[in-house]
């Protein structure tokens, strides 16, 4: 199964629909399309050069999510794989809406030639480049093999004993990693939240971040940790926004 590209979806319940897609739109420096779907439930976030590769969807339930949309040839064979490997298939309609073995809620959908990444948010260059899959600790090994062997693509130790990266093709819009969770995390399921690198321009991206209505939630030694208006964590870190590569933080 080859993967042509990636979209990652922000799901928020009504009540925070408008504020999630306010903040989403302006912290990528995107337009944002028309209402789509059978209700005006989803909005395409347009890179102004480059495919997209983001969305705001506003969902029913009471707590906002990520999930992952994965571009293929065939949506059969793809989820016929991922069966195969342990995932479920939730709902079947011109997509295919599918739940990883640890609970991962992601979609296969059809690929129509999407190749083009967008370039880093100029002003301070930052790049929204990274989906991480948070796994309870139990649910690590399992959901780490899982999406290696879905993807076909290699997995590498990280310099912190918690990551394990995917090695995804360059020509793809975000990277993909699995974090094991701390015990003391309570998640019984597996979830996801998006990474922004900034490199040397973490503060600066954070405080502009937070006049738009983001939280700072904390700071480790390699990222900052922020909320969105739509109560969804994500991650700034010192990644290069242009090539990618990890900055070296003293």
């Amino acid at each position: 199964m080859e993967i042509g590209w990636l979209t990652a979806y922000v799901d928020m319940p009504a009540s925070v629909y408008d504020a999630g897609t306010q903040f989403w739109q302006a912290a990528t420096g995107s337009e944002v399309s028309e209402p789509l779907g059978e209700s005006g439930e989803y909005a395409i976030l347009r890179p102004s050069v480059g495919d997209a590769h983001l969305i705001v969807q506003r969902i029913g339930d009471d707590v906002s999510r990520i999930h992952l949309d994965l571009h293929v040839e065939s949506l059969r064979e793809a989820a016929e794989r991922a069966v195969e490997l342990g995932a479920r298939v939730l709902v079947e309609r011109s997509w295919l809406v599918m739940e990883s073995p640890g609970g991962l809620v992601f979609c296969f959908v059809s690929y129509n030639g999407e190749s083009v990444r967008a370039a880093p948010h100029p002003d301070p260059p930052h790049r929204l480049d990274q989906i991480s899959i948070d796994c309870p600790s139990e649910l690590f090994e399992s959901e780490c093999r899982f999406w290696s062997e879905l993807t076909g693509w290699n997995s590498t130790a990280s310099a912190l004993d918690e990551f394990v990266r995917l090695m995804t093709p360059d020509a793809l819009p975000y990277r993909i990693l699995l974090q094991r969770l701390g015990e003391g995390d309570g998640g019984t399921s597996v979830r996801a939240h998006l990474d922004i690198a900034c490199g040397d321009n973490i503060d600066e991206v954070a405080a502009e971040h937070e006049r738009l209505g983001a939280v700072k939630v904390g700071r480790r030694k390699y990222w900052v940790t922020m909320r969105d208006p739509a109560g969804l964590p994500y991650c700034l870190t010192p990644r290069d926004p242009f090539t990618g590569a990890v900055a070296q933080v003293g």
